[in-house]
């Protein structure tokens, strides 16, 4: 007993030390992964015909805004050194119709992000990267991730209410 009780312990050290040496990838995955909820729960609200809604000509639908998110996640992971789903044609994600066809792409994309956001080291984080837009370290690269979610989330939002559409979580 005492033998499993030593080593339960040190099991608790070591993974307190891991999620310590992880602070930024927790963070960040944990802020990320409650965007994105919001961001499916926006997807879910609108009905199928508005997802082909656009504030005016020029501008993305709601479906070609829920997509480039999907495309960003894939973007931004493959510059830190993750290469997309072997399923996944990101080339043609923008070919992609019917509003539960859109939400699966995103979640997918979802997932694939907050899957790989632990994989990148802390003594990774200052490895420069080009994006192509542009220059960074692989956190900024982290951090744009988040950030381009919350911005896409807040391009839907108005999306939302500019249809009627109340943003499910502010119902509550």
């Amino acid at each position: 007993m005492r033998k499993l009780v030593l080593m339960a312990a040190m099991l608790i050290v070591a993974f307190g030390c891991y999620a310590q040496d992880n602070l930024a990838q927790n963070t960040i995955q944990g802020l990320l992964a409650s965007n994105q909820e919001q961001v499916i729960q926006l997807a879910q609200a609108f009905s199928e015909d508005q997802y082909d809604w656009r504030p005016m000509e020029g501008v993305n639908s709601v479906r070609e805004a829920l997509l480039h998110i999907a495309g960003g996640n894939y973007f931004l992971a493959s510059k830190l050194g993750f290469a997309p789903p072997a399923d996944v044609d990101v080339m043609k994600l923008g070919e992609i119709t019917g509003k539960e066809n859109v939400i699966a792409a995103l979640r997918k994309s979802n997932e694939f992000v907050l899957k790989n956001i632990p994989m990148v080291e802390s003594d990774q984080f200052g490895e420069e990267v080009d994006f192509g837009f542009a220059r960074m370290n692989k956190l900024g690269g982290l951090l744009a991730i988040m950030e381009h979610n919350g911005e896409h989330k807040g391009q839907l939002i108005a999306y939302a209410r500019s249809n009627g559409v109340t943003p499910p979580w502010s119902l509550q």
